[in-house]
């Protein structure tokens, strides 16, 4: 069984917070629809792989036929979270050992997976490659929303070059877990690249409602100061 809580109980306080957070995401941006999506953190192990997961599920829920992309070509993790063989994968496209047809995972109708692949010695000259560019723009011909899953920012270059080629940056926090310093650091190191910030996802928050940890509440970036400036707050 999937551990992800919007497919398996998608009447749940937590998957509603996930279809707010899609919601959010859609009336972010009134100029440019915001259809490839990074999701990165400041540090390891704050929750950024189930979230996209999550989040991926709620934007099916809406009719999106979309990909999910493991860009951590360092310690990957997303095909551990759905089951799927990391034989091939994205790395394996990029140096041509196998075309695009062959590294998708059909997970459902319309849900399709990217493994990250065989781990390389370079992953950052592979993420920067133009056949990295053109393989972004291919997934934006062929699908609806495009997410990428990324290493922590502060440890890695990864993000910060796979953010300037994409509409918007998601950045996960775990809650009483993540050092304060890094966040801050990590939203520095993205804004120096001009990355489009779009919000942040708090994560192992205590909830009330007997879920455990789950998500806790999702904020927009003031695009006007710059200050993180609460817009929105969904408590659960």
């Amino acid at each position: 069984m999937s551990i992800f809580i919007v497919e398996n109980e998608p009447k749940s306080p937590v998957s509603e917070a996930y279809r707010t957070l899609r919601t959010n995401i859609q009336f972010s941006s009134f100029d440019k629809e915001i259809k490839s999506i990074l999701v990165t953190s400041s540090g390891p192990e704050e929750g950024k792989s189930t979230t996209i997961g999550n989040l991926a599920f709620a934007m099916t829920q809406a009719g999106k036929k979309v990909v999910l992309v493991d860009c951590d070509l360092r310690k990957p993790s997303v095909h551990k979270k759905f089951s799927i063989s990391n034989m091939t994968g994205l790395s394996n496209y990029l140096v041509g050992e196998i075309d695009f047809e062959g590294v998708l995972t059909k997970y459902s109708d319309n849900l399709h997976i990217i493994p990250s692949g065989t781990i390389p010695p370079n992953p950052a000259e592979m993420i920067s490659s133009n056949k990295m560019k053109s393989f972004i723009q291919r997934c934006k011909e062929e699908y609806d929303c495009i997410l990428l899953d990324a290493p922590p920012v502060i440890a890695v270059t990864d993000a910060q070059l796979l953010s300037t080629e994409v509409d918007g940056v998601l950045l996960v926090v775990a809650s009483q877990q993540a050092d304060k310093d890094a966040v801050k650091k990590a939203k520095e190191l993205l804004q120096n690249v001009k990355a489009n910030i779009i919000g942040v996802v708090l994560t192992k928050t205590k909830s009330k409602s007997g879920y455990g940890k789950g998500y806790g509440y999702y904020y927009y970036y003031s695009e006007e100061d710059g200050k993180g400036k609460k817009k929105r707050k969904k408590k659960k």
